[in-house]
């Protein structure tokens, strides 16, 4: 089924057997040799100009005004009546490249989970810190761990900091072996548990004298319970002699010690 290149209107194909209007529109239809478009006889009666003139290729086939000389440029190449019907029956465009397998997609997935793997399954090595002996840059020759991961697995913003501390904790991200080169306190357990029960009395009765901490704890036996009943007692002894204190009147604070003497 072809049409006119001009008005795009479905023109009527040729049989064997043409009526009589049939005859008269293929009459009236023309076909140009440039490029083998058709146009219609109503266009052509309505631009007389198509009858020598192709308005793709722009290319008369009628003589040439031009001067004796001069040519016209040269023409399109016109396709043959075959390719051209070949063109309409082109095939249809390729599929899509197909999709990767699911396991080409997954290996960068595996992979990073493998890796976190590793991270969570090496567990932080704990040290108990010496502070004679031990800093940061000491530590981090010692355990092999670059400082900076040290810094950032304790949350140490500055070196000096570290006196601050019992304990700090090796990375397992850089120390796979985690076994600690000062698994125990350096004044032992026993004083450990020591200085543990002294700060805890002090944090729960709020007494900021250590002394006075440490000489409860003894009277009590290092016996946490007791050694807070007690000071809550004392506390609350001392609070009501207070309040029951007799105050001692303006006339008597003018008199001062030497009344007596009369």
């Amino acid at each position: 089924m072809d049409s006119c290149c001009t008005c795009a209107s479905i023109l009527p194909t040729a049989s064997s057997e043409k009526s009589e209007k049939t005859e008269k529109t293929s009459l009236e239809n023309r076909r140009v040799d440039c490029c083998g478009r058709l146009i219609c006889g109503q266009c052509i009666i309505s631009n007389t100009r198509f009858a020598e003139y192709c308005p793709y290729c722009q290319i008369s086939t009628g003589p040439s005004p031009l001067p004796q000389g001069l040519r016209e440029p040269p023409s399109y190449y016109s396709l043959p009546a075959v390719a051209a019907s070949a063109i309409s029956r082109a095939e249809p465009p390729p599929s899509y490249t197909p999709c990767p397998a699911p396991s080409t997609l997954s290996t960068p997935i595996d992979e990073q989970a493998d890796i976190m793997d590793e991270k969570h399954t090496t567990e932080d090595t704990l040290h108990f810190l010496n502070h004679q002996h031990d800093s940061i840059t000491s530590l981090s020759l010692r355990y092999g761990v670059p400082a900076a991961a040290l810094r950032q697995t304790n949350q140490i913003t500055s070196d000096h900091l570290l006196l601050g501390r019992r304990t700090i904790l090796i990375p397992g991200q850089y120390y796979k072996s985690g076994v600690s080169l000062s698994p125990r306190a350096i004044e032992g357990e026993d004083e450990e548990l020591r200085k543990t029960k002294v700060r805890r009395f002090m944090t729960f009765c709020k007494v900021s004298d250590y002394d006075e901490a440490v000489f409860y704890l003894e009277q009590a036996d290092y016996d946490i319970s007791a050694a807070v009943k007690v000071y809550f007692e004392d506390d609350a002894w001392e609070r009501s002699a207070h309040q029951t204190k007799p105050k001692q009147t303006s006339v008597q604070r003018k008199r001062g010690s030497l009344w007596r003497l009369w």
